[in-house]
């Protein structure tokens, strides 16, 4: 009995079912915020440590063994996913302690937190397709009412952009779900694979990896229909924003590594190639429209889906080296973008806005707040010595020993573009001389323990963006130990399934 693989799920589950018992009690609320995610957060490194030691994790629920029965699976990317959802969690749930209004705790902020924990945790550990599929749904439904928390008419505009084309996604998503069901008679991923293999009517597994392809995509942001991530990321409280940018499109990401390592992985120079340039396209079109932007969390939203497209191109690639690549990729990129958002926040709180061109002057009265800022900015353009660099550095090196000149060459103008966008966002916001037109009123004194609880997350994800830049050697060992799971996939088949059966050719 492995309880660490249920916890991550189970905590928020009962975290937010205590917020909704202590409707009324707003400090209770707040208590269990602090307290659910804490202890989120130290069963998802129970976990990661236990894989890392014992190897692949599975659980099977109600004692059904796979593949009749529901199964919990914990190999290292999971795991490393779950300690993320973890430190994003815990960050977000102590900043609201002084970003989220009474308005929006009253209906509901705290225990749609823990549900939409709840759901990326679920969608990390399970081993069965149909239920990746309930998660999904899980963190849709959670998402969608943290979004038009407020009510106000930018929120409504982008939650029916959100919600619209990841209604799509799901629907694409549950027809795939359906068909592969028919063809192989089973939801297990890991039995799928091992079935899989097997089926002579390879035209119609490459039409399935198509769907899945497409439907992960519109849930990772990845190009063409990546246009409901800036239409609505800037529009909810901040520190919703925040949540979403850590961890929702990553779990389309996640998605796409588990099942193009380890479902359809039988024609990968037809469905990567279309990865590959998909990659480029959404790194490409992420950072012109960042370029074009001044309002601060529209900047960070295009900025999003450029850097899932240095995701995608890890798995694109497909190689050793381009895996490990993904995977660090994924690991820095969390932690740099929830800190950038929850940066723009502290931001709007001194100053009343978001537009670049109504701020200025930070830097003179709130020095500590440009340094803050700096890190996991320098770190987002791939800047020596942070995690970014070292990110960047691996995919790119992955790119040029496969020899994708054109994908690699679009990675090194990306970085390059998205330093520009990093620095327009310092001249505006902390180095120019704040704007004298007074058509801005700034909030009202932020007090000392409100500015402690916002700035205390912020510092410890910089310290983590600072600490994998200088400590990158065990964090690539994570890493590459994470590849050879997938790119192996019978470990993954024999741990879940008990025997030892390889995918066949």
């Amino acid at each position: 009995m492995m309880p660490q693989i249920a916890l991550p799920i189970l905590i928020p589950l009962f975290a937010g079912a205590v917020s909704l018992v202590f409707w009324r009690s707003r400090g209770m609320q707040r208590f269990v915020a602090v307290a659910g995610t804490g202890s989120l957060l130290v069963t998802a490194c129970w976990l990661l440590a236990t894989v890392n030691h014992d190897g692949i994790l599975v659980m099977h629920m109600g004692n059904w063994q796979a593949p009749f029965g529901i199964s919990l699976v914990a190999d290292l990317l999971g795991a490393i996913m779950v300690v993320l959802t973890g430190i994003i969690g815990f960050a977000v749930a102590l900043y609201s302690l002084a970003s989220a209004g009474r308005g929006h705790e009253k209906f509901g902020y705290f225990p749609l937190m823990h549900l939409l924990l709840a759901g990326v945790a679920g969608a990390f550990l399970t081993g069965d397709i149909f239920n990746l599929y309930v998660w999904f749904e899980v963190m849709l439904v959670a998402s969608f009412a943290l979004l038009i928390l407020g009510s106000e008419k930018a929120q409504m505009e982008g939650a029916i952009k959100y919600v619209t084309l990841n209604l799509v996604s799901s629907v694409i998503f549950l027809v795939a779900v359906g068909l592969l069901y028919g063809m192989v008679g089973t939801l297990n991923m890991a039995d799928i694979a091992r079935r899989l293999g097997a089926l002579e009517d390879t035209g119609m597994v490459d039409v399935l990896a198509m769907m899945f392809m497409v439907a992960f995509g519109i849930k990772a942001a990845a190009f063409p229909l990546f246009f409901w991530l800036p239409a609505s990321y800037h529009t909810p409280p901040v520190a919703v924003s925040a949540l979403f940018a850590g961890l929702l499109t990553k779990v389309g990401v996640y998605a796409l590594y588990r099942v193009f390592t380890l479902i359809f992985n039988q024609s990968p120079g037809y469905t990567h190639e279309i990865l590959l340039w998909g990659a480029g396209l959404t790194m490409l079109s992420g950072v012109l429209g960042a370029a074009a932007q001044f309002e601060f969390r529209r900047i960070l939203s295009f900025h999003i889906v450029s850097q899932i497209g240095y995701m995608i191109l890890g798995l694109a690639l497909f190689t050793p080296l381009a895996i490990i690549g993904g995977v660090f990729y994924i690991m820095h990129h969390i932690i740099v973008k929830t800190n950038l958002f929850l940066v723009s926040g502290i931001v709007r709180r001194l100053r009343g806005t978001y537009q670049l061109k109504q701020l200025g002057g930070l830097y003179r009265s709130h020095p500590w707040l440009a340094v803050l800022f700096l890190i996991p900015a320098l770190s987002l353009a791939g800047m020596p010595p942070l995690s970014g660099f070292f990110a960047k550095f691996i995919v790119i090196r992955a790119g040029v020993e496969a020899e994708a000149w054109g994908v690699t060459f679009i990675a090194l103008l990306v970085g390059l573009l998205t330093l520009y966008s990093m620095i327009k966002i310092w001249a505006e916001v902390f180095w120019k001389s704040p704007p004298e037109d007074g058509d801005v009123d700034p909030y009202p004194a932020i007090g000392q323990r409100e500015m402690w609880l916002m700035t205390t997350p912020v510092v410890g994800l910089a310290l983590c963006t600072v600490f994998i830049g200088l400590n990158a050697e065990p964090i690539y060992s994570l890493a590459e130990a994470s590849a050879t799971e997938l790119l192996d996939p019978s470990r993954y088949i024999e741990a879940v399934l008990g025997e030892d059966r390889e995918v066949i050719p």
